[in-house]
């Protein structure tokens, strides 16, 4: 496999093929200890990939999109679970949406993060952000909103250095991200960008199962013998059953 991924190709195999590449581009960071919080639930197959090429520790920032009123496919914006917030503010005032509405769905999706958080952790505490290079990884960039709310969200802990990272991205998303970051690492930005999923050959949805099974292998593999990380390495291969 060569290690600049090709942009002629058009797409990557898979998530954890996209994982792949990303960690190529952010070798630079290996032995900084960076943290890599992937945003669940597809970006999670993505962040562990790169976690694992780096020697790094993998974590979840859950972002929940806020939806329109009658709309909830229509994101108006996005929220974590500490309260990093993105509002497209420019949508909020085309269609209308009263400010009652927009506090009400924040504290809904703000307590469903905080519950997926806690559930894809296991028990485990969040880690530690403050004064650390932290990377947030999702597997594409259409609107930006979950990245803005997860980087945001990040932010507020303070770490030493902010970076977001993605295979593929619309350029108008990476523009605007960019103000937010520190650095933005996106392997692809098509001109002519349809959806994230036109830009991988197999883009099966992830569910909260394989989320919890990314994580805790993981955690196992940073803290186990040589023996026990190859058996971990050898159950994340064959998934969760």
């Amino acid at each position: 496999m060569n290690d600049v991924w090709d942009k002629s190709a058009r797409q990557f195999n898979d998530r954890t093929d996209a994982g792949v590449y990303l960690a190529e581009a952010l070798e630079p960071y290996r032995g900084r200890r960076p943290l890599i919080l992937g945003i669940p639930r597809g970006g999670v197959p993505v962040a562990a990939e790169v976690a694992r090429r780096l020697g790094a520790e993998l974590d979840v920032v859950v972002a929940r999109k806020l939806g329109a009123p009658g709309s909830p496919e229509l994101a108006i914006g996005a929220v974590t679970a500490n309260g990093g917030r993105y509002l497209n503010d420019s949508l909020i005032r085309e269609i209308g949406v009263r400010a009652a509405y927009i506090e009400e769905v924040t504290a809904l999706q703000r307590a469903e993060a905080a519950r997926r958080e806690e559930r894809f952790r296991a028990g485990r505490p969040p880690p530690s952000i403050e004064g650390r290079v932290v990377i947030v990884v999702d597997d594409g960039l259409a609107t930006g909103a979950t990245m803005r709310a997860a980087v945001r969200s990040v932010r507020r802990s303070n770490p030493s250095l902010l970076v977001a990272a993605v295979p593929v991205g619309a350029p108008q998303s990476c523009a605007a991200l960019r103000t937010e970051v520190d650095e933005l690492i996106c392997l692809h930005e098509p001109e002519d960008f349809w959806a994230v999923g036109f830009y991988y050959r197999h883009f099966r949805p992830t569910e909260d199962e394989e989320v919890g099974e990314l994580l805790r292998v993981a955690h196992g593999r940073r803290g186990a013998t040589p023996e026990q990380a190859s058996a971990a390495s050898a159950e994340a291969t064959r998934g969760p059953a």
